[in-house]
């Protein structure tokens, strides 16, 4: 069997990466190609043809051929210019044709490591490694794409020197680190992947790498039933039975009046009739993709998330990653006792958050309770359990003031803010019950701010400062002696907290 091991030398991405990324590309140029030549009357015009059925098929044949020329040709000069290696402090990525870009992601800085295999990259074997680190917007690495045993052999070096080097901060970590901290020295290696660097390895599913990944104890797994059971309950579903339901009675009552209605809404167009029922179909989709088969682990590399149907995603979130936490139960939900959890860890651009940011896809009290221990091995589960099914003052909780239901009717009496030994819990919602969970050594800043109506009624907003993501930690209309009061407490967990952090 193959053994993969992480490169010490400078080493390309598979030689088919340039081509599986220019997908989009290509699809695009089919799209509009197809649309030319498709009769007009489809896209909901009068006439039969489009332009291009005037245009000689041979010139159509060579126009395409020249275009595809030039997408293999830019992919090997992008494939010959996208390289990487692991160094011992840092993993370095080099790419570009006219803008060169070189990158370097420090071990210590490390906040995530993601193995993500799409679907055309699963059926060869391949998948792309994301490397999320601390400082801000694009300051990650993404290799796209490697033979599978490449990405993960890559992944578990990281992981292990990282490892080392936080059981012992004053020790150089080097190649020669001994076994029992999952490294091999130079000598222990056994020889790379062999095998021409073209060749793709078609479904290997699990490689065996020079480094092994370590153990991991699986703590949470979401049974398909209960993720199906989710999407049933949830608000979209309510919405579109609503809606087909009502039309199906107007058109029965009205006839063809509602029918005209919906074909001047949706359109004559082909294409436009299906982006409607598409954009019906993609949230149950994007849903069900991202929690079939989700699996959280603990290991000694950090929180382990995997889960995906047609993409599939491995995430490890090394240790204290975790920003801040969002634990949310919909008005639905709640007579099933349903949570969703989602997570902010720092690097993770806009178009991963979806993805890459959620904790628990749903799950019952006991899970939820299970998952945070991840987060907050020494938090209290009791009073984990009375913030998230409790409201408003409840539980030592500082709530809303009476004086904020002139323009907060609905909210006021379902917010609370209060600081546990490890965390602060925010909690809010009527018909939606969310509670925000930010542990007090990842505060990176505080902040209270009072509006024009806010100061007529002695009222301020008390903001905790997360990484970029989806949870937003923010009680609103808090009374504006007990904000600042929150504010001045709360700076000085974050200092004592962090201190201890700092030394260990």
């Amino acid at each position: 069997m193959t053994v993969y091991q992480a490169p010490r030398e400078w080493t390309r991405v598979h030689p088919v990466s340039p081509f599986l990324g220019s997908g989009p590309v290509v699809g695009f140029l089919a799209i509009y190609g197809i649309s030319r030549l498709t009769p007009n009357w489809v896209f909901g015009g009068e006439e039969e043809y489009g332009p291009l059925n005037e245009v000689p098929f041979p010139l159509i044949i060579l126009g395409g051929l020249l275009i595809t020329g030039a997408v293999i040709g830019f992919g090997v000069l992008a494939w010959r210019r996208n390289e990487y290696r692991i160094g011992d402090d840092a993993m370095y990525h080099r790419k570009g044709i006219v803008f060169r870009q070189h990158r370097q992601a420090r071990l210590d800085r490390i906040e995530a490591v993601d193995v993500v295999q799409p679907l055309l990259a699963r059926i060869f074997g391949l998948a792309k490694l994301d490397v999320q680190v601390a400082g801000g917007g694009n300051s990650g690495v993404d290799l796209s794409y490697l033979r599978l045993g490449e990405a993960e052999a890559l992944r578990n070096e990281m992981l292990a020197l990282v490892a080392r080097a936080k059981s012992t901060p004053d020790a150089v970590v080097t190649p020669d680190a001994d076994l029992a901290s999952g490294v091999v020295t130079d000598q222990e290696r056994p020889a790379a992947a062999s095998g021409p660097a073209w060749a793709v390895t078609i479904a290997e599913h699990n490689p065996q790498t020079a480094v092994p990944a370590a153990p991991e104890r699986v703590v949470v797994k979401v049974p398909l039933s209960r993720l199906l059971l989710s999407l049933a309950l949830s608000s979209a579903t309510v919405v579109l039975g609503v809606t087909v339901i009502g039309t199906a009675i107007a058109a029965i009552i009205v006839g063809s009046v509602v029918a005209k209605a919906f074909a001047a809404a949706v359109g004559t167009s082909l294409f436009a009739g299906l982006a409607f029922f598409a954009g019906l179909f993609s949230f149950f989709w994007n849903q069900l993709n991202a929690g079939f088969n989700f699996t959280a682990s603990t290991s000694s590399d950090g929180l382990r998330l995997s889960h995906g149907l047609l993409e599939t995603r491995r995430q490890t979130v090394t240790p204290g990653r975790v920003q801040a936490v969002l634990i949310r139960q919909t008005w639905l939900w709640r007579y099933k006792g349903l949570y969703r959890i989602t997570m902010n860890v720092a690097g993770y651009q806009d178009a991963e958050q979806q993805k890459a940011t959620t904790l628990l896809p749903v799950g019952t009290l006991d899970d939820v309770l299970r998952v945070m221990e991840l987060v907050l091995p020494e938090a209290d589960a009791e009073a984990l359990t009375r913030a998230i099914v409790g409201r408003g003052g409840e539980d030592g909780f500082t709530p809303s003031p009476a004086s904020a239901r002139l323009f907060d009717p609905l909210q006021w009496k379902h917010r609370g803010v209060r600081a546990g030994e490890q965390a602060l819990f925010i909690r809010s919602g009527w018909l939606t019950r969310d509670v925000a969970v930010v542990p007090h050594a990842r505060t990176q800043s505080l902040g209270v701010k009072q509006g024009p109506l806010q100061r007529l009624r002695h009222l301020a907003s008390f903001a905790v400062h997360s990484t970029q993501g989806q949870v937003r930690p923010i009680a609103k209309n808090m009374e504006l002696d007990d904000a600042l009061e929150l504010l001045d407490q709360q700076s000085e967990r974050a200092r004592t907290f962090r201190t201890k952090v700092a030394r260990g």
